[in-house]
Formats: C-alpha cells, sequence, structure tokens
C-alpha cells in the first residue's frame, strides 16, 4: 500500500514539472559517448590475447563513438561526429555504411528523418518514429547533477538496426516465420528535464534519457546544456531518394547479396 502511494505521488510529481515546463522555451545540446562490446564470435576464439588487441584497436572507431544531440521541446537531431582511423589516418568509410545516419526526429508528429549513403547513393529515411512501452522502475541514480530514474523496454532488433547489415539477419523463407528478435533496453531517464528525448532511437519517458543500454551498445551523456529563454531551430535532413525503413534495409541486403553472389561466380 505505501509503495502503491509513493509511486503515485511520484507521479503527481513528474506530471507538475511537465505542466510547469509547457509555457517555457527549452532546447539545448547533449553530448553522449557511446561503447559497445567487441564480439568475434567462434573465430575470435582462435586468436591469441595479442591478435585479440590488435583487432580491438582496429576496431575502435566503431566500437566507440561520440554524437552530438540538438533539441528544442519537439524536435530533434542526432548528428555522430566523425572520427580518424587511429591507424591508417582515414575515416573509416566502410564502417559508415552501415553506421546510423543524420537522424531527425519529431516526438509531437511521431517521425523520423535520417539520411544515409550506401554505395554512393544518397537515401532520406522516412518514417513513423517507433514507440517504445516503457516500464518505470522506483530505482534511482545520479548522472552529473541530475537524479535519474531506471525504465526498462522490449523492443523489436530489426527497429533498432534497420540501418545496418550482418550476414547473419539473411534468413530464408523458413526462418522469416521464426518468433521476431527482441531486445532488452534499459533507460536512466531525468525529469528534471521535462522533455521526452533521448539519443538515437530512443524516446517517450516523463523525462530526458541520459544513459541508454541496448544490446551490447551503451550510450552516456557526457555533457549537456540547457536554455530555457530561447527556441533552437532544428532542420531534418532534405537530400535523397525518399525511401522507408523496410526498404532502405531491403536496398543494403540485395546489394550486399548481389556483391556475395558475383564473388561466388568469380572464384568458380
Amino acid at each position: 500500500m505505501e509503495s502503491n502511494i509513493l509511486k503515485y505521488f511520484f507521479l503527481l510529481a513528474i506530471i507538475s514539472i511537465t505542466l510547469n515546463a509547457n509555457g517555457q522555451n527549452f532546447s539545448g545540446e547533449a553530448t553522449y559517448v557511446s561503447k559497445s562490446k567487441m564480439e568475434l564470435g567462434n573465430w575470435g576464439a582462435r586468436l591469441s590475447e595479442a591478435q585479440k588487441k590488435q583487432v580491438a584497436a582496429r576496431l575502435k572507431n566503431r566500437l566507440e563513438k561520440s554524437y552530438v544531440l540538438k533539441f528544442n521541446k519537439q524536435e530533434a537531431t542526432f548528428l555522430e561526429e566523425e572520427k580518424i582511423d587511429a591507424i591508417s589516418g582515414a575515416t573509416d568509410s566502410w564502417g559508415g555504411y552501415f553506421s546510423r545516419g543524420d537522424q531527425y526526429k519529431n516526438i509531437l508528429e511521431n517521425k523520423i528523418v535520417q539520411s544515409q549513403e550506401f554505395y554512393g547513393k544518397r537515401f532520406l529515411v522516412k518514417d513513423d518514429l517507433y514507440k517504445i512501452e516503457w516500464t518505470m522502475g522506483s530505482e534511482t541514480k545520479k548522472i552529473g547533477n541530475y537524479t535519474c530514474y531506471k525504465a526498462k523496454a522490449f523492443v523489436p532488433y530489426k527497429e533498432l538496426n534497420w540501418y545496418n547489415f550482418s550476414w547473419s539477419d539473411i534468413r530464408t523463407n523458413e526462418d522469416d516465420k521464426q518468433e521476431e528478435k527482441m531486445v532488452i533496453v534499459e533507460a536512466w531517464y531525468t525529469p528534471e528535464i521535462p522533455l521526452a528525448h533521448g539519443p538515437a532511437e530512443f524516446w517517450g519517458l516523463p523525462g530526458f534519457i541520459l544513459e541508454v543500454s541496448a544490446d551490447n551498445t551503451t550510450l552516456l551523456c557526457t555533457e549537456i546544456t540547457i536554455n530555457r529563454n530561447a527556441t533552437l531551430e532544428i532542420e531534418a535532413p532534405d537530400n535523397g531518394k525518399e525511401v522507408t525503413k523496410n526498404e532502405y534495409s531491403l536496398t543494403v541486403r540485395e546489394k550486399m547479396l548481389d556483391m556475395r553472389n558475383n564473388r561466388g561466380r568469380r572464384r568458380g
């Protein structure tokens, strides 16, 4: 009984904060650092520790990235900061084919616009934002100066990786009948910033998401600035062939399968 009463007052506090913010201008910029675990599978089991370190150094730019989230009350852009390969001194062009492009979200209209480039062709992916069904918890922790609350959700794997490609994702028609793979998402949000924004595909909580973990990747906000007196103008990407998320995924997979088949024919 006491637990239910506490949750009730907690929700009232969140609603009160959000209502008080409605008349204010809210905009700002947040920097996130992402870290992914290196998964080498059966191939990695055959490598020595020295070889694993070499692979980790080569993949550092793909395993550790930084992003900037610019936002106002309704819109946000999420852009990766480009890094130079520490070994070759060049940008990671191959990895860029399967990286998240410049992303725009409109949480009022539930729309996403994302710019992707694949083998010299530009695509403008326009689709609905996936509505995440969050389960709120009472666990808290501090991130910087903000008190954050924990939330969890199950999100379809394809909603988080539609721009990516993996040979393991190629399935036969029979495999497609299998149950859809779901990813456990754990987020930490703060009602002290009463906006439903978050990095990447994550949004929809009664407060700003400062940390989120999904699959083998964690995104953590390392710096945030808030402007309550002005509205930042946010612009969506507008260059490229318009497609949906599903159409873009099919285009990438068909191209990669063609490349694999052509290699096989040349070897034969």
